[in-house]
């Protein structure tokens, strides 16, 4: 099988199918846990790997249907859903997994998806003015697969790709590195580490796996900046394996218990 061919369908529907796993694995700790770290928290845990599902399972979409505008039409949905819904539900949901005194401030939430919300727009836009048609990144037998082109007479491509890049870095880029800060903070001032002595572990997973995604969304956009279209498929390769290993660290973050003897928790 054409090598394009499996980075392009099979890494983004075995990243969703991950995240869709970690949902169900979610769900059912939380029949256990919910107790000592609240119902909402584990809800919140649960919806946002649905949500990275179906952000990662519907990329194909864009490589399948060759009727222009409607891929790039689908790169904007789903880089908006990431951007301004998903982000954001990622931070709001860390701020409940590891909680902070008094709860969160409504204005925290609203700042979050605001802030999303308005990278999202400028993406979409920037979309919109350089992405002028599709071409053919690769083939695998009679199977032929599309992709966006960024090339567009008189268009700036160098500083629509660097305004890209500030986009991202801002959401989700920001935003998980925010979450990742915040859960290191607590973890290292976790003030009941003798009685609950896995805690600090588990948040130091939860910290890899932010990490890790958000260090392999920059450094897919550093490589986009120094490569070309035939290259995109590779270059993205790294976002998606980056998506796996850090859903890999969550599960294990979710599914260790708070304690050795966590017996009298089920």
């Amino acid at each position: 099988m054409n090598f394009d061919f499996i980075i392009t369908f099979c890494l983004p529907v075995l990243a969703g199918s991950i995240y869709f796993f970690m949902a169900f694995e979610t769900k059912r700790i939380s029949k256990f846990r919910s107790i000592m770290f609240g119902e909402t928290a584990f809800k919140k845990i649960e919806l946002a790997f649905i949500m990275f599902g179906i952000y990662f399972i519907t990329r194909p979409l864009q490589n399948i249907l060759v009727w222009h505008p409607l891929p790039l039409m689908i790169n904007c949905a789903r880089q908006f859903f990431l951007m301004a819904i998903i982000a954001p539900s990622i931070l709001v949901a860390i701020f409940h997994w590891v909680p902070m005194s008094g709860g969160i401030p409504r204005s925290t939430k609203f700042a979050a998806y605001i802030i999303g919300g308005l990278m999202g727009i400028i993406f979409f836009l920037l979309d919109s003015i350089a992405i002028s048609g599709l071409g053919v990144s690769s083939s695998w037998k009679i199977v032929n697969v599309y992709d966006l082109i960024w090339v567009q007479s008189g268009t700036p491509i160098i500083q629509i790709v660097f305004i890209h890049l500030i986009c991202q870095f801002v959401s989700p880029m920001g935003f998980l590195l925010l979450a990742a800060a915040y859960v290191r903070h607590k973890r290292h001032n976790y003030q009941y580490a003798n009685v609950y002595n896995l805690i600090p572990t588990k948040w130091k997973y939860l910290e890899i796996s932010l990490i890790v995604f958000a260090a392999s969304f920059f450094s897919a956009g550093i490589a986009a900046i120094f490569g070309t279209y035939r290259t995109y498929p590779y270059i993205w390769s790294i976002y998606f394996i980056g998506a796996v290993l850090s859903g890999i660290f969550e599960l294990i973050s979710i599914k260790l218990p708070p304690r050795e003897a966590p017996s009298d928790l089920k």
